[in-house]
């Protein structure tokens, strides 16, 4: 994950992008890519079109990934902790 950061980061940089990436700016351009995600499954009545999905689904974790660069978190870590809050709040139905 770390190399992968990086690699996300160093695209980023080197074509200058750094200064309008910010949290808000990317924030947005999250939604913007998952919109785009959305309309692959908008019409029931086609097929969605999988390497669009792949594409908009790697855009979103894009743009997610360098915002929690950014912010100085640990991808794993808050994923953890947001599983262990979901666990308490959807917790195995016996």
């Amino acid at each position: 994950m770390k190399k992968l950061l990086e690699t996300i980061i160093q695209y980023r940089d080197e074509r200058g992008w750094k200064e309008r990436d910010t949290p808000d700016s990317l924030a947005k351009s999250i939604i913007i890519e998952a919109a785009e995600l959305l309309e692959n499954f908008q019409w029931a009545d086609t097929p969605p079109d999988q390497e669009n999905i792949k594409e908009e689904l790697a855009d979103v974790l894009i743009y997610a990934l360098a915002m929690v660069s950014d912010l100085g978190y640990d991808p794993e870590t808050i994923i953890r902790e947001k599983l262990k809050k979901n666990n308490i709040k959807y917790p195995l139905k016996k």
